[in-house]
């Protein structure tokens, strides 16, 4: 019996990390999934290293008549651009490198590496 509450509060303390999991932990500050590179610089300060990129995705649309007598239809490429940039933190040799993604400016995820030098 007592097996059961000691594993109840072993899962209730791995909460708050399952939570938060695309954030970004500067000492005792949080950069979360929707912040902006403005706020990391002023919470974590500048990243060892910054990688930009730009992808682009193209998407196709359908568009179409559709009468009694006859279907039309014709497809529609429409190619949009993002800039992706990837911000990497060493915190030292006691924990893990971090790499902050940003898509557009905002922080969409949060990679962990290796442990820092």
């Amino acid at each position: 019996m007592r097996a059961l509450p000691a594993a109840l509060v072993v899962a209730c303390l791995a909460l708050p990390s399952l939570v938060h999991a695309s954030a970004l932990r500067c000492d005792n500050k949080l950069v979360s999934e929707g912040s902006s590179k403005a706020d990391a610089l002023a919470k974590c300060g500048e990243p060892v290293s910054r990688e930009t990129k730009t992808q682009y995705v193209t998407n196709k649309a359908r568009t179409g008549t559709r009468d009694a007598s006859r279907y039309d239809e014709a497809a529609t490429e429409v190619t949009t651009s993002t800039t992706v940039e990837e911000w990497t933190y060493n915190f030292g040799p006691n924990r893990l490198m971090q790499t902050a993604i940003f898509r557009d400016g905002r922080l969409v995820e949060v990679r962990s590496g290796s442990y820092g030098y």
